[in-house]
Order: C-alpha cells, then sequence, then structure tokens
C-alpha cells in the first residue's frame, strides 16, 4: 500500500468546514460561522485538500479537548525513569500571521488541531517537566504552524520555538553552553511533532518510504543534537484493530513507533522510541516506553476549581 503527501512549500491552503469552534484555556473565542476558503498570500503550490468528515467534524468540534494520560518508562542517563504522559488535542482558531490562538473568529482564521504533549519523571533526587505544544492545520495539507518545547529540571530549562513563514523560523534559548540564544532559519521539510496530529486527522495521507524529517524537539534537547532535518524512513504496519507507523533516523540510530487504533477516531494507544541513552562510552541503547492509562473528552478549561483535582485522580496522573 502506497501512500503519501506533498510538503507544505509556501504558504498555507486550508478549507476546513467548522461547526464550533473550541475556546480552551480562554472563554472569549466566539462560536464560528461556516468556514470560508482560506488562502494565504504567498503560495507556491496548490495542494488538494481532503475536506473534514462529519464523523471528523462531531468528535473534534464538540466544544470539549480529548485527554489521554500514559504510563512511561522514560529512557535518560542510561536508565529507564517511571513517569506519567499526557496528550491534549483540541481544536482551535489559529491567527496565521502573529501565529497564536484567536481570541475571536475571523475569516483569515486557520483551523488547528493542537496537541500539548507532556511528560514528568524523576531522574535520582530531580525532576524532570517536558511539554511540547504542536499547531497543526486541520485541513491537514501543510506542515505545522508552529512548534513549541519546554524542558524544566534543576540543572536548568531550555526552549525551542519553530515558526512556519516564508522559511522555518527557529528561536531557541538553553542554559548548556553551545545552545545558548540561537536564532536561524531552515528550509522546510516534514516535522516529527506533527506527526501525531496527522495520525489523528488522516493516517492514509502519512509519508512512506525513504523521506528527511526534523526530529522532535524534545529529542534534540535531550540528546544536544543540532535542530535540522536528517535522512529518515518511515514505515506502515496496518491491522484491523490497530496499525503501527515507524520513523526510523538511520544517522541517529534512532526509532520512534506509533501504535494507533486503525479506526476513527485514531486513538493513539502506545508508542516506543529506541535510541542510545546516555553519553559517551557508557551510553546503551534503550526503548522509551508510554501506554495507554484512560482517554476523556472534557472542556478541562472551566475545571480548575479545586474540586476537579480528582479527575487527575482518574485519569492515573496522580
Amino acid at each position: 500500500m502506497k501512500m503519501h503527501i506533498k510538503h507544505f512549500l509556501g504558504a498555507i491552503i486550508l478549507v476546513a468546514p467548522i461547526i464550533a469552534i473550541t475556546s480552551s484555556c480562554a472563554e472569549a473565542t466566539a462560536n464560528s460561522k461556516e468556514n470560508k476558503n482560506v488562502i494565504t498570500e504567498t503560495i507556491a503550490e496548490e495542494i488538494p485538500v481532503n475536506p473534514t468528515s462529519e464523523e471528523f467534524k462531531k468528535y473534534w468540534y464538540a466544544g470539549e479537548a480529548e485527554i489521554t494520560s500514559y504510563e512511561l518508562e522514560q529512557a535518560r542517563y542510561g536508565e529507564i525513569r517511571k513517569g506519567k504522559a499526557a496528550m491534549i488535542f483540541v481544536t482551535e482558531d489559529f491567527l496565521p500571521d502573529r501565529q497564536v490562538k484567536a481570541d475571536n473568529y475571523g475569516k483569515s482564521n486557520i483551523p488547528v488541531l493542537k496537541l500539548n504533549a507532556t511528560k514528568n519523571f524523576n531522574t535520582g533526587i530531580y525532576p524532570y517537566s517536558i511539554m511540547s505544544s504542536t499547531f497543526y492545520p486541520v485541513a491537514n495539507n501543510a506542515n505545522a504552524i508552529k512548534v513549541t518545547t519546554s524542558m524544566q529540571e534543576w540543572c536548568g530549562q531550555i526552549y525551542t520555538q519553530l515558526n512556519n513563514r516564508e522559511q522555518y523560523e527557529i528561536k531557541a534559548h538553553s542554559y548548556f553552553e553551545g545552545e545558548e540564544d540561537k536564532e536561524f532559519t531552515l528550509e522546510k521539510t516534514k516535522l516529527e511533532n506533527q506527526i501525531w496530529q496527522q495520525i489523528r486527522i488522516d493516517p492514509s495521507m502519512l509519508s512512506i518510504g525513504q523521506t528527511t524529517m526534523i526530529p522532535s524537539f524534545e529529542y534534540a534537547r535531550l540528546k544536544h543534537i543540532e535542530i535540522k532535518a536528517y535522512p529518515a524512513k518511515t514505515e506502515l504496519d496496518p491491522g484491523d484493530d490497530q496499525t503501527t507507523y515507524t520513523i526510523t533516523y538511520p544517522t541517529l540510530n534512532r526509532s520512534l513507533s506509533i501504535n494507533y487504533k486503525t479506526v476513527f477516531p485514531h486513538e493513539i494507544i502506545s508508542w516506543e522510541e529506541t535510541f542510545k541513552s546516555g553519553f559517551g562510552p557508557n551510553a546503551k541503547e534503550l526503548t522509551t516506553k508510554a501506554t495507554k492509562i484512560k482517554s476523556i473528552k472534557t472542556p478541562y478549561w472551566r475545571q480548575n476549581a479545586n474540586k476537579f483535582e480528582s479527575m487527575r485522580t482518574d485519569l492515573g496522573l496522580e
């Protein structure tokens, strides 16, 4: 089975019928009217758009986010650390110029499926907290509009941000020597950070075969590698109940396998990431694993009172 998608070369072309706008983390977003075709001014190539199905709209535009918790086994410093991970998927209206969440409906807004992915684990006495946010167009016809990753631990913190404009514009800040306060651009290519949304929207459009891809910012910062595109091989192993999508980076000796439900809404069941953990001669190949605990749909941004803390226990996050 051969499947592919042309990668985004210029600005974004969107055709996304919307029936409601999810007002995550704020209550200011107005209800959407029927969305019109949104076409930016600097188009290098028109890419066919697969209109979202009624099934998709019913699931993703119900005024709720999908929250899924995972048991985490994270490879770090040559050992496996126990922890928790969470994925929060939610649809939003996005401002194409400022590249932030829109407070109000506008015909030029870009509908996105946002993923906030978190990890929390300890390395001995001190904790790690990692979060990545990826804003991917629902039209599924372009690369992510914006990606941010932050990491906090007792040695310090890092922050990396990508904005998709004429090129990828990247800002990176870190307490590590050689990684501090950098600004640079990259030619556009596939982003590992956006694969999760591509699976959720339409996995049949995933690229298969030899390609180039920018690894996740989380991996790049944990391993202190250069943020750039690397050769990659992508494979799909379909099944009636579960399908696995695997990305292998030969030059990095790393692979990522994502297991998801074959049928819509293509829930992420688990994932495995194999790479050399640690540094120098003591580094050894280990596999990070995340396994689903529970998934719920809820408007979490309205559930910030103390009485809702029990929901974290229900999700297995406490």
